[in-house]
């Protein structure tokens, strides 16, 4: 199962999370939480990896509407964003909204999903674009 709307970037780490913000801005989404998991990993294990930043990112009237469907969705919240190097280029992946529906079966959200991914698919051809 592909649960991910990639893409690949011919931009450094640092340029290409500061794009990916601000393209999700623009569809919307503010970034409740971000996790430095390459940070995370060197403190707490001393293991190094490649830059990896998890963007929690949440479109608050698409939030409220699948909440409204189903209160236990917000176990799926906030949209993961992913913005990762990756062979001298930077990946970012947004995770495919249609897993709500899919893992929640709720027809209600079939619609707030469609959006959902319409939002970050725009969000990430801007990116490619």
């Amino acid at each position: 199962m592909d649960y991910g709307i990639p893409v690949t970037l011919d931009l450094p780490f640092p340029e290409a999370v500061e794009r990916t913000r601000a393209a999700l801005a623009e569809q919307g989404f503010g970034i409740l939480t971000e996790i430095d998991v390459a940070a995370t990993l060197r403190a707490k294990l001393g293991e190094e990896m490649e830059d990896y930043l998890v963007l929690g990112a949440c479109n608050p009237p698409l939030a409220h509407r699948a909440l409204q469907a189903d209160r236990r969705i917000g176990l799926l919240l906030p949209c993961n964003v992913v913005v990762r190097a990756s062979a001298g280029r930077t990946v970012v992946e947004a995770v495919d909204p249609q897993l709500m529906v899919r893992i929640a079966e709720q027809s209600e959200l079939v619609t707030v999903a469609d959006e959902a991914a319409a939002r970050l698919r725009a969000a990430l051809d801007t990116l490619a674009g």
